[in-house]
């Protein structure tokens, strides 16, 4: 027989499992039973509830919060009333059990003070839609007669729970609730009951708009405000979404994610966009990720793109004085300080969505729960009127000290975070290598490679631990000397991260032959991938930068040989020593647009071994033997010299090339 806590993990698998039953990181559940207190050897009755933040999809056993259940339900003596109401999640400290497992949230009270072993609460699309509509109540008992009772809006906490026990005590017949404005809660006596009555409710409202919703709830079709053809419309959202990102980064640098479903283009195709975008998101999970309200752009799709730009600014300063009037309008002495000012859902008809976060999984999961949203409009608009909560009390939840002590908990950010990086020969060697610290430090990495087999096995690894592995990672294929598969591979790494801030220009060859033995092709290919290579991929970087506005790094893996001379390089070292230069050229360039282009000179790769005398296998220990400091130069030392010029450290550094060649006296810069 399964366990209390087995049973409400593969509950909450099954729920979460479904995006229609809730969303990423949102609602809890909960199981009562009895466990042996160590300390007295006797029963003692519990309550596991999923924490603070967890994922319902994903959740384990130490994302629970265990209390003692008489303690939690003896709250109810000490409660202060809703004015002190912030003061009981710490008093949930009082009630762990053993170590406590994860920090509870807000919603626990409802979940201890209901009278069932087994509780669900939710923040399904469905669900939503009798929550957010303006006359919900007789939608609820239009629906669901007395199964399932109405309840209205109230802030989560405490209270909250006190009123939904109320209710559920006074309504033996009901399997739950809906929440106005926030959710559903159900409950049962088993596991698999409180999973089918929490899916009942949701079916339910699904079938009944589906029979009985308006076909086109958000009102015709605009003229010029159509989805664009599929290549434009990605090619359009490409050259818009660093923009955009810059707008979206003016208080802190965020990460990118595009989103253009049928379900979001369709939206923003309609006449009843801008009224419905102006009301908001739905539920307090929404707009704690999403905002309160998007930015919307209000051209048609077509608009020429110079046209575009010029009232994407305009509209972004607009938000921002918008924000800091709705801050000022509702903060309170006490309040925190405001956050920021950007948005974090950009729409853009005809295109798509653009999402902002702090990472690429913030960002997505913003996009994500805005589409939520978008579903509970349209599912409102069908049945009734769109209505979410006022305005005051989606700012005691965004700027509510809960939240607020739940982001001071979060780790510091890495040196990278928020930094997308491109790094062309990526799939292998010193590209390999820096590609892997650089998302050890926190950046999105695109990993670009000729053999894209090559690059996808490391972006794989690299995404190995994300909760989505293209949250950390991308490959594009990319031959450098191509500038049409260059173009390609920077929009592939704009539409997967919003544009990049670091880029590292490894690919290259090495290519050991005298000059009377060097062929014009063997000239011309080594200076094709190394010198073309280098000034197309600074190019299309620069373009990028320049339009978000938020500066850069471009690092360039030269060579000693770019300053040193040696028998058998002609081609090497020239094709080399013009991809120095670049460095020094660009540097002057594009400095004042605070794009910093530095180099890296490491010591000997495989491909040298020939000219070294020796066996390819025996080259590192022969290289050594060459250098001051008698060291091997391996990957991870280059890897270590780009995360050093670009980490923070050396913020006021542009123009230099670092040697990583264990000591190359005929290649010291002078």
């Amino acid at each position: 027989m399964a366990s209390p806590v087995e049973e409400l993990l593969n509950r909450s698998h099954a729920l979460g499992s479904d995006p229609r039953n809730t969303n990423f990181a949102g609602g809890n559940t909960s199981a009562k039973g009895t466990a042996v207190d160590p300390a007295t050897g006797s029963d003692v009755e519990l309550i596991w509830v999923k924490g603070s933040g967890g994922d319902l999809g994903t959740l384990t056993e130490a994302g629970l919060a265990v209390l003692r259940l008489d303690r939690l339900r003896a709250l109810t003596g000490v409660y202060p009333g809703v004015e002190r109401e912030d003061e009981m999640v710490a008093a949930f400290e009082f009630c762990a059990f053993g170590k406590g497992g994860a920090a509870p949230s807000i919603d626990t009270a409802m979940h201890g003070l209901v009278e069932a072993a087994h509780v669900d609460h939710l923040h399904p699309d469905a669900g939503l839609v009798i929550a957010a509509a303006a006359d919900g109540e007789e939608l609820t008992r239009r629906i669901f007669g007395d199964r399932v009772v109405w309840v209205p809006w109230r802030r989560p906490g405490f209270q909250l729970g006190l009123d939904i026990a109320a209710i559920k005590a006074e309504n033996p017949q009901a399997i739950g609730c809906i929440l106005g404005g926030h959710g559903i809660t159900a409950w049962a006596d088993t596991s698999a009951q409180c999973e089918a009555n929490s899916l009942e409710i949701i079916r339910t409202v699904e079938a009944y708009v589906a029979e009985h919703g308006e076909p086109e709830p958000f009102g015709p079709v605009l003229p010029g405000y159509e989805p664009l053809p599929e290549e434009e419309r990605r090619a359009r959202a490409a050259a818009l979404f660093p923009i955009i990102r810059g707008l979206a980064s003016t208080d802190v640098r965020q990460v990118g994610h595009f989103t253009d479903t049928p379900a979001v283009l369709d939206f923003l195709s309609r006449a009843e966009l801008p009224r419905l975008a102006a009301l908001g998101t739905s539920c307090p999970d929404h707009f704690l990720r999403t905002k309160i309200v998007p930015m919307v752009l209000d051209v048609p799709a077509g608009a020429p793109i110079e046209e575009a730009v010029a009232r994407l600014r305009e509209r972004h300063a607009a938000y921002r004085e918008e924000y800091r009037a709705y801050y000022e309008r509702h903060a309170v002495p006490g309040s925190p300080a405001m956050r920021g000012a950007d948005p974090a859902i950009v729409l853009v008809p005809g295109v798509g969505m653009f999402s902002f976060g702090k990472d690429k999984q913030t960002a997505r999961v913003a996009g994500e729960f805005y589409l939520n949203a978008i579903n509970v409009m349209r599912g409102a608009e069908a049945v009734s009127t769109y209505a979410p909560i006022p305005e005051v009390e989606k700012f005691r939840i965004e700027y509510w000290e809960l939240e607020e002590a739940k982001l001071r908990r979060l780790p510091a950010p890495k040196p990278l975070a928020g930094r997308i990086a491109l790094v062309t020969g990526g799939g292998s060697g010193v590209g390999a290598a820096t590609a892997r610290r650089l998302a050890a430090e926190g950046a999105c990495v695109v990993v670009a490679d000729r053999d894209l087999a090559a690059a996808e096995k490391v972006a794989a690894e690299l995404g190995a631990r994300a909760y989505r592995p293209s949250d950390a990672a991308v490959a594009a294929g990319v031959d450098v000397t191509d500038e049409e598969q260059i173009a390609a591979a920077f929009r592939e790494a704009v539409l997967a991260f919003g544009g990049v801030d670091l880029i590292v220009g490894n690919a290259g060859l090495s290519l050991s032959r005298s000059l009377l033995e060097t062929t014009v092709q063997d000239w011309d290919l080594q200076h094709d991938v190394v010198a073309r290579g280098s000034f197309l991929v600074s190019r299309e970087s620069a373009r990028i930068m320049i339009d978000q506005g938020m500066g850069g790094d471009i690092v360039s893996i030269s060579s000693p040989n770019s300053v040193s001379a040696g028998p058998e390089t002609v081609a090497y070292g020239a094709a080399k020593a013009g991809q120095a230069h670049q460095v020094r050229l660009l540097a002057a360039e594009l400095g004042e647009h605070g794009i910093r282009v530095n180099g890296v000179d490491p010591g000997c790769g495989g491909d040298r071994a020939a000219a070294y005398g020796g066996p390819e296998e025996k080259l590192g220990e022969s290289y050594a033997e060459r250098t001051l400091l008698k060291r091997e130069v391996l990957p991870e030392h280059v890897a270590a010299a780009v995360f050093a010029l670009t980490g923070g450290d050396l913020s006021l550094t542009t123009g230099l090339h670092i040697p990583v060649d264990a000591g190359v006296a005929a290649a010291f810069l002078r």
